[in-house]
């Protein structure tokens, strides 16, 4: 089969609505929404950042108009979703579960070989939680023999509870404050829930749907990122079968020079953008793959707290703001929770017209991200555009 010649503008729309960004409430509203999200993209990132609120909540209020944070723990508590680590931690729809074995399978096998004292300590910890109950690291004498020598320095009980996660022996809820809790399984997983594991062959097909659902239009290191527990060229060789069997169309994109990019071949071509603007986490689908964003939307982004501050050009943790298929902002905020105060340190504009349409479209989706964030105002200040930011600030006064 030939393959198949895309606009960036149109690949742009595929890759929008793939990411539940088309339009506002594209997956409806309430708890089930938040469902159907999770259910879509497979995958849902957490992170422990909370200079914004977290990420796993903004994406689902980035697109869930009433979403309630209580969400994510109600369809944990119920079954319904799980936590993992893949490529990072986040929540996973449970029928997807018996994927998720593949990768502990091998987090156990590449593991270097444990001395005796970590096997033993593994086991006394194990022993634990089948004796007592779900526990958190809390619970666990400090059994650190030197000082800490930083953040990732783990004492012994936390660093066996890690790795009885990762081999899928514990499974992970959370408190109310975002701590960790150690459980067994079985405590946690529907009894109907299938525990098969995977062949290597079913795996990668399931992390090619997966990242083409998601993402909507891929390259292969996309799927690779995903998929780094298989070996060797599986996801390629599979990926090729697909093409061949017809699951899966190669796509080429006008005036881009790339590598070779791939979608299903079911996937919906005629799309509308409602044109709404989101502010969107640095940890959203949208934004993990820095080059994704380039070639498709002329935006080089990058987050940057893991950027020395006097080589930052935006802020701390600056949150792309999108209007329709546009990238038109990058806003460097905080939430001051005790004075219920969103900070705005910096809002860069782009070097793009923003007409008074999408000036109100960021104004609407400004005053939704105060409240998000249990705010009452906001203060900005500074900005690279004085006439944009006027306007913005005559919709607050």
């Amino acid at each position: 089969m030939e393959p198949l010649i895309l606009s960036k503008a149109q690949v742009r729309k595929i890759i929008l609505q793939a990411a539940g960004l088309a339009r506002r409430a594209q997956f409806g509203t309430g708890m089930e929404a938040v469902y159907r999200l999770i259910d879509h993209l497979g995958f849902v990132q957490l992170d422990t950042n909370y200079v914004v609120e977290r990420a796993h909540h903004h994406v689902m209020a980035a697109r869930v108009p009433d979403y309630e944070h209580k969400w994510l723990d109600e369809l944990s508590a119920d079954g319904r979703i799980f936590e993992y680590f893949s490529s990072d931690a986040g929540y996973i729809p449970t029928h997807d579960f018996r994927f998720s074995l593949t990768v502990k399978d091998a987090f156990a096998a590449q593991r270097k070989p444990l001395t005796n004292a970590e096997s033993n300590l593994m086991k006394q910890v194990l022993d634990r939680v089948q004796r007592e109950g779900p526990l958190m690291v809390g619970d666990f004498d400090d059994d650190r023999l030197e000082a800490s020598s930083g953040w990732w320095d783990w004492r012994p009980a936390k660093v066996a509870l890690e790795r009885l996660y990762l081999d899928g022996q514990l499974m992970i809820t959370r408190t109310k404050g975002f701590k960790k809790v150690y459980d067994l399984p079985m405590n946690l997983i529907p009894p109907e829930t299938d525990l098969t594991v995977p062949g290597a062959e079913e795996y990668a097909r399931y992390v090619i749907r997966r990242t083409l659902g998601a993402l909507g239009v891929s390259y292969v290191k996309e799927m690779a990122w995903r998929a780094r527990h298989v070996k060797g060229n599986l996801i390629k060789m599979e990926l090729e079968k697909m093409v061949a069997e017809g699951e899966i169309r190669v796509v080429v994109v006008e005036g881009l020079k790339s590598a070779p990019l791939y979608m299903l071949a079911d996937q919906n071509k005629e799309i509308e953008l409602s044109g709404e603007a989101f502010i969107l986490s640095p940890f959203d689908i949208l934004n993990v793959f820095r080059h994704r964003l380039r070639d498709f939307f002329d935006f080089d982004y990058q987050i940057e707290c893991f950027v020395p501050a006097p080589k930052r050009k935006y802020g701390y943790f600056s949150l792309p703001v999108l209007v329709g298929d546009t990238f038109v902002a990058r806003m460097d905020a905080k939430a001051d929770r005790k004075q219920k105060l969103l900070i705005v340190h910096n809002l860069h504009f782009e070097e793009i017209e923003l007409s008074d349409a999408m000036i109100e479209e960021i104004v609407d989706t400004l005053k939704a991200f105060i409240q998000f964030n249990q705010c009452r105002d906001i203060i900005f200040k500074k900005s690279n555009q004085a006439v944009y930011m006027n306007a913005i600030n005559q919709c607050f006064c």
